[in-house]
């Protein structure tokens, strides 16, 4: 028997149409492919997905280069190159979606209505099909005729006005997050529609706009406006319900210091050698630290000050208190947990390039899809699908 278990294939024999590019639709399709799926990946003849150009970094030479961009969404897929504009390529993708049980798009509202590609026509020919739009406002409102930027809709979506330093100018975050998490919200409308195909024998048609999901991710912040009647603003690191919960100075860098509740907060203050301040009224509960925030921080400031990050790191997790040094990505890749996890793959020469792995788990095993991200039309003269299969 082999040392290395199979990695899980749930999705098994689940054919994915994806006709998206870029990032929220392709990483929904990568999840899927990790998942076992058959990911058929259409794009431009010529141009292929934007992101095969957004470098450098570049994966490979010469005019076969790919941008490393677009290898952290695209792997386990195979790619077929056609022309959705000519009545070749539209009949061609509407073969293709007549044998799919899913198809990812990410074109604007109505556009594909004039190819006989949007969902009720592809329907129409499979009644199975599971059709899932992601835009950037969704498919109706007042909205939804704009194109849909990650960057545009963390600002018109709430998010940057919370993100930044209470004098500085409003942040994006530093990683496309919306369309990340448009991405993941859509994988689990889809599974939940297979589950519900299961029972019916019917599709459905998804609208994942991610103005939406920025929407639904405000969060907290949005539950404190909508209740509170108070509007949030940047705090910087800080927590607008939780205190102390931010960025603190050490003697030779800065640390994150998350205290979650009063009895973190008595240990941090004996670890700290202030035991005296977490029965001060002014602090002993966290309603009276967040009135009292601007005394607060000010004098943990002082007192984080006197050790290195690693001697507090040290000091809080012995104390049971949630400390964590600020790493950079490099530090993070490296980092003997994310080894000990199995969360970057290494590549394998010239064939497959490293790569972060999918963050779930099952049985012990992560579902990482085998194949690479692929090269432009390198299905091209082989089977649109390939044969359903149950392998474990």
């Amino acid at each position: 028997m082999s040392d290395h278990p199979v990695r899980p294939r749930p999705l098994a024999g689940i054919r994915v149409l994806d006709l998206s590019r870029v990032l929220a639709g392709p990483w929904a399709g990568q999840m899927l492919a990790d998942y076992g799926a058959d990911v058929l990946k259409v794009e431009r003849p010529g141009a292929g997905d934007d992101t095969r150009t957004w470098g450098p970094p570049w994966w490979g030479e010469g005019a076969d280069k790919v941008a490393a961009y677009f290898m952290c969404a695209n792997r386990g897929k195979r790619s077929l190159a056609i022309d959705l504009a000519t009545p070749e390529g539209a009949a061609q993708v509407r073969e293709l979606a007549a044998q799919a049980d899913v198809l990812l798009e990410n074109y604007k509202v109505g556009q594909l209505i004039k190819y006989g590609l949007d969902a009720a026509s592809l329907q129409a020919l499979n009644p199975g099909l599971i059709y899932c739009s992601i835009t950037g406002y969704g498919q109706h409102g007042p909205l939804s005729h704009k194109a849909g930027y990650d960057f545009a809709i963390q600002a018109e979506g709430g998010l940057m006005s919370i993100t930044g330093e209470p004098d500085g100018e409003p942040q994006k975050v530093g990683v496309a997050v919306v369309d990340l998490m448009t991405g993941v919200y859509a994988t689990t409308a889809i599974l939940a529609a297979l589950h519900e195909r299961g029972r019916t024998g019917t599709g459905r048609h998804i609208d994942a706009s991610l103005f939406d999901v920025q929407v639904a991710m405000l969060a907290n912040q949005a539950s404190n406006q909508l209740i509170g009647g108070k509007t949030p603003k940047r705090m910087g690191n800080a927590h607008p319900n939780i205190v102390p919960y931010q960025v603190f100075p050490t003697a030779d860098g800065h640390m994150v210091l998350a205290i979650g509740n009063d009895g973190q907060f008595a240990k941090f203050c004996i670890a700290a050698g202030q035991a005296d301040q977490a029965l001060e009224p002014l602090f002993a509960t966290n309603p009276a630290r967040v009135a009292n925030r601007a005394t607060l921080i000010p004098l943990i400031t002082g007192w984080t000050l006197t050790r290195t990050t690693a001697e507090w790191v040290a000091l809080l997790e012995h104390a049971a208190v949630p400390c964590s040094p600020i790493l950079d990505v490099g530090q993070v890749l490296a980092h003997p947990h994310v080894a000990a996890r199995g969360m970057c793959v290494p590549g394998n020469g010239a064939d497959a390039p490293p790569t972060v792995a999918n963050p779930m788990l099952f049985d012990g095993v992560r579902p990482v899809a085998d194949v690479p991200p692929p090269a432009l039309d390198n299905n091209n003269g082989q089977p649109a699908w390939r044969v359903s299969s149950t392998e474990a």
